[in-house]
């Protein structure tokens, strides 16, 4: 039951975030080719290999729930084949044959690239961490929630201002979406310390250091995302 408690909640976050980005990009870049399932099905590609290699691999017992969330519930409702398949068909029916053809090889591709880096990336950083006598700081797992919280920086920049909706909304969508992600985040630096024989009572101040860390880092790179896109935005403009 907590599994599917679990699963349920991922996927309602993992649905409606698929919704937010898949409109940002269409909003952005039109509907003449499938361009908001494509970037939903490539990042969601990236991520499914990195947290397949942070979550799976590493094997954590404590984080059952926590892995059926992220995996199951999140980025199965986040990516989406049947939209690709139905997409592909209006194409074909709309003889656009190119167009299919191109969405079809490109999503192919794209998509085994991005679950292939995701999966080099997870390699790389988890299991990383810096441990002396009586404490560790999982500077690996915090890296990869930190890679997280770019993809979540660099989509809100660029697509959220898409979405037509009030800047009351976008506000409060914003808040809830960065803070939902720093808790879960923080919670798995927790329970990747207690999957190594740390307690709570006992190594308090490991607690707090991997928890702040993590959130410190994260809010960190979302603040760089932040500023890229729009030091972008302004270079673009000055373009003009």
């Amino acid at each position: 039951m907590n599994q599917l408690f679990a699963i349920a909640l991922g996927g309602s976050f993992g649905a409606l975030l698929r919704f937010l980005v898949s409109t940002g990009v269409y909003h952005w870049l039109g509907r003449g080719f499938p361009f908001g399932t494509l970037v939903v099905n490539i990042l969601g590609s990236f991520l499914l290999g990195l947290l397949t290699e942070a979550l799976v691999l590493n094997r954590m017992a404590f984080a059952l729930d926590y892995r059926a969330a992220i995996l199951v519930g999140f980025i199965g409702a986040f990516t989406t084949f049947s939209t690709f398949s139905l997409e592909t068909v209006y194409l074909l029916q709309q003889s656009h044959f190119v167009k299919a053809a191109m969405n079809i090889s490109i999503s192919v591709a794209a998509c085994l690239l991005a679950i292939w880096l995701g999966l080099l990336c997870g390699k790389a950083l988890t299991g990383k961490a810096v441990i002396w006598a009586d404490g560790m700081f999982p500077y690996g797992i915090i890296s990869v929630n930190a890679l997280g919280a770019l993809l979540i920086s660099l989509v809100a920049s660029l697509l959220l201002p898409k979405i037509p909706m009030t800047i009351e909304h976008q506000l409060t969508l914003l808040v809830v979406i960065v803070g939902a992600y720093l808790s879960f985040s923080g919670l798995y630096v927790l329970l990747y310390l207690l999957e190594h024989g740390y307690t709570h009572t006992g190594h308090t101040r490991v607690f707090l250091m991997g928890f702040i860390g993590n959130t410190g880092v994260c809010v960190l790179v979302m603040c760089l995302g932040w500023w890229v896109v729009n030091r972008l935005d302004a270079l673009l403009l000055l373009a003009r």
